[in-house]
């Protein structure tokens, strides 16, 4: 008995080193991030994009890069957990918001994910974050921009882009700026030739907020909105909008649409011979680079928001390195969408690096105190840092955004130059908008 008294000793003593140890010496060998893009569908080139984005930031942080001037390309996967690696499983929610919450929950119950991103639409995002705070599972949003996705006081909820308070008030402040004389290569624009404004957006959670920005920061800026319409996603004719458009007379117009609907839209506006001043849209259909490749020199001339222009790696190193990197992967620059797919992404890592666990309680402590510096994204911002009080809980306060304009190089090439912020600006603004 004395025998075996020692050695049950010796046992338990055995078991208390054992729990003692680090825990990374049990990291998990995999980390399960479930991905929501919609990969058909209209905006299926978007999601193309997006995947591709994320895809790339996983490789990244799962391998060492050692000439890539960001944390988590130094480490062969999460370092807090043994140098777990990421992987990640996508899911397709086709743009529809019923299928995407259907989605998320498999990929929690079955998949046993760790944690959620996505899911490009504002819609679908809104019905996934639902699940994510029903089961108590992280989501970080990398690109859905209604305002009120973090107007809704969760807990599970984090999201890494700017929201379209920010970007529509840019418009307006961009505006403002050619009635100054701010923009590069252009006198200033008496007030009266860009005053009366015409929008059309599609009628989805994201569009529909666009709208009310847009009423709301036409009052405060002193424009005057003559026509603004929501239209059914995913239309195949949009001449009665166009003629309604046009109808007012508007010196500027201004668009929320996803992919198909931007080129249709386009489209539309050339074979009517629409005429105006300035045409700006909010990112989405009027970035993807089927935008370009099917209209070709319509676009010339087309203002787009966004967070990412290949030109920014003229500033910014780290940016021209990874673009150049996912060019070589997918034959075309970061986009807005495919750059904040990719920051979503390294989001995640970051968070992951500091929670040093897979606990969901971990995670949503680490994810509220994390703050990662401007000069490791691909995007100008001044950095991912999550908004824990306040109206915004889970925004990020560091983001900023950009304004491009389409303009053709003089080996025929048409890209985004930057015109907005106008400290940053690549060239001249072409104005007014080239008649079709």
């Amino acid at each position: 008995m004395k025998s075996f008294s020692k050695s049950a000793k010796r046992l338990g003593l055995v078991l208390i080193a054992v729990l003692a140890l680090p825990s990374v010496l049990f990291a998990a060998e995999e980390i399960k991030i479930g991905v929501l893009f919609p990969l058909t569908g209209g905006a299926a080139s978007a999601g193309r994009e997006l995947r591709a984005g994320a895809e790339l930031a996983a490789d990244i942080a799962n391998n060492v890069m050692p000439d890539l001037n960001m944390t988590m390309a130094k480490n062969a996967g999460i370092k807090s957990l043994g140098g777990a690696k990421i992987t990640l499983i996508f899911k397709d929610h086709e743009g529809n918001p019923t299928l995407g919450a259907d989605l998320a929950k498999k990929l929690i119950l079955d998949d046993k994910v760790h944690g959620l991103m996505g899911a490009y639409h504002s819609a679908v995002t809104k019905a996934v974050s639902g699940v994510a705070e029903q089961y108590g599972v992280p989501l970080i949003n990398d690109s859905s921009t209604s305002p009120d996705l973090t107007r809704q006081g969760y807990k599970w909820f984090w999201r890494a882009t700017p929201h379209d308070n920010y970007f529509t008030k840019d418009l307006f402040e961009f505006l403002k700026g050619m009635t100054e004389g701010k923009v590069k290569g252009l006198a200033a624009v008496p007030k009266k030739d860009i005053t009366n404004l015409a929008a059309a957006c599609e009628k989805t959670e994201w569009g529909s907020a666009v709208a009310e920005l847009i009423e709301k920061f036409a009052k405060e800026y002193g424009f005057e909105l003559k026509k603004s319409i929501l239209y059914g996603a995913k239309a195949t004719d949009l001449s009665g909008e166009v003629r309604s458009l046009t109808a007012v007379k508007p010196d500027a117009m201004l668009f929320a649409s996803y992919g198909s609907d931007s080129i249709l839209m386009m489209k539309t506006l050339k074979d009517q011979k629409a005429q105006t001043r300035v045409l700006w849209g909010q990112n989405a259909g009027f970035e993807v680079p089927e935008f370009v490749n099917t209209l070709g020199d319509t676009t010339i001339g087309v203002l787009t928001r966004t967070v990412f222009i290949p030109k920014v790696g003229q500033v910014k190193p780290v940016a021209a390195k990874v673009n150049a990197m996912y060019k070589a992967k997918t034959g075309n620059d970061l986009s807005g969408a495919s750059a904040r797919a990719f920051t979503g992404l390294q989001a995640w890592v970051h968070v992951l690096e500091k929670a040093g666990s897979l606990k969901p309680e971990d995670i949503q402590k680490a994810a509220n105190a994390i703050e990662i510096a401007g000069e490791e994204l691909v995007v100008p911002w001044q950095g991912i840092k999550f908004a824990t009080t306040g109206e915004d809980i889970g925004q990020n306060i560091l983001g900023s955004g950009l304004i491009g304009q389409y303009q053709k190089r003089a080996d025929g090439k048409i890209d985004l130059e930057i015109v907005y912020p106008f400290n940053l600006a690549t060239a001249n603004m072409i104005y007014p908008f080239p008649k079709f």
